[in-house]
């Protein structure tokens, strides 16, 4: 690994490599918080590059924490912590109010495998109670941890940090990357790349996440697809992990569909989705540039919905409270240990899990 690479927090295998940029179009796939981001890396905007660069607002992860952290084998692979944020703050009062904090409302592990051809997604439900470890907060005073407290609680304890280190404790992976994005960044986004096609099954009415949907065909713009992502209380059992399936059925939809946007034979819509994607999203220091993006966006230019697999971290339902779920402790292992070697996720790790099932998965589809 040269001295660059190891700068940048990208491993020597991920060579930079120029491409035609329609093989980007396959980088919406991340996760719905990063939608955007990656598109405009490589398409000939080199001369807005001080522009963009100033839009993008970065947390210095590495600072942070240290050397508490999991080794980083460098085996070829890339694991990124992707978050959805639901601050109430500035343009995201219209979805209610909060004590002046933000919690992970979304929180997904992206695994790109070695050879940047295939991945896997890690939902982790925002209710699944954790052992948060010892964390700095926002107000650099030192928080303790506890040993059962709400996964969503770390980024509101201590921020993005806090989260990597919460993730990273959890399962014994370094984290390459961090992607942050808010509600109003992500119906930003969504409403630049002209909306997204989805297919519902049967009507869909929910009046917490203000979504109504009847069956049939949609394209969602920004507000429609934030209200999907959100919706919980009107689908399956209405916990936390009917509406990861929701948001997973999503993110094939998006794509899928992705390389009909228009967006490269549109250099106006290049443009204003270049300029709302890197105005929208908090990244890790080594990805706060135009640059790094671009070699970001290359080593994920091969992988598509084919090959994607997406779960939820295996979990069961509290006992002691129904309203939270708490980690299988063996298959939650197979889990972060497959991914550690940069191997597939055993279908036996995810067997006896209370996410990924019910009828929700098959509620959405993409458009036909």
């Amino acid at each position: 690994m040269t001295e660059e690479s190891r700068g940048r927090g990208i491993r020597a295998t991920g060579r930079r490599r120029k491409e035609h940029p329609r093989h980007r179009k396959a980088l919406t796939i991340a996760a719905w918080s990063a939608a955007g981001v990656v598109l405009f890396g490589g398409s000939g905007l080199g001369y807005l590059y001080f522009k963009f660069n100033g839009n993008i607002k970065s947390v210095d992860i590495d600072a942070a924490l240290g050397t508490d952290r999991p080794d980083d084998i460098d085996n070829g692979s890339m694991d990124i912590l992707v978050l959805g944020s639901d601050s109430r703050s500035g343009d995201n009062s219209g979805y209610g109010t909060d004590e002046g904090t933000a919690r992970s409302d979304t929180a997904m592990v992206l695994h790109v495998y070695e050879g940047r051809k295939k991945a896997s997604i890690v939902s982790i439900p925002r209710d699944t109670m954790v052992s948060r470890p010892p964390c700095t907060t926002e107000e650099g005073k030192a928080d303790p941890g506890g040993r059962r407290v709400m996964f969503n609680e770390s980024y509101t304890t201590g921020g993005p940090a806090c989260a990597v280190k919460t993730v990273e404790q959890m399962s014994g992976m370094r984290m390459d990357h961090y992607i942050e994005v808010d509600f109003s960044g992500f119906k930003k986004i969504i409403d630049k790349l002209g909306g997204v096609d989805i297919t519902t099954t049967r009507a869909i009415k929910d009046t917490k996440s203000r979504l109504d949907l009847t069956a049939g065909t949609h394209t969602l713009n920004g507000e429609e697809a934030l209200s999907l992502v959100r919706t919980r209380k009107s689908v399956g059992d209405g916990s936390d992990l009917g509406r990861i399936q929701l948001q997973q059925a999503f993110i094939k939809a998006l794509i899928e569909q992705v390389e009909d946007v228009g967006v490269f034979s549109n250099p106006k819509k290049l443009f204003d989705l270049a300029d709302t994607a890197t105005k929208a999203v908090t990244t890790d220091s080594s990805l706060d540039d135009v640059k790094s993006l671009m070699s970001f966006a290359n080593g994920l230019k091969g992988i598509g919905a084919a090959n994607m697999n997406m779960i939820t971290l295996p979990v069961r339902y509290d006992p002691s409270d129904p309203n939270r779920v708490i980690a299988l402790e063996k298959e939650s292992r197979q889990v972060w240990d497959a991914l550690r070697l940069d191997r597939p996720i055993p279908a036996s790790a995810t067997k006896d899990s209370a996410g990924d099932k019910g009828e929700t998965a098959g509620i959405v589809k993409s458009a036909e």
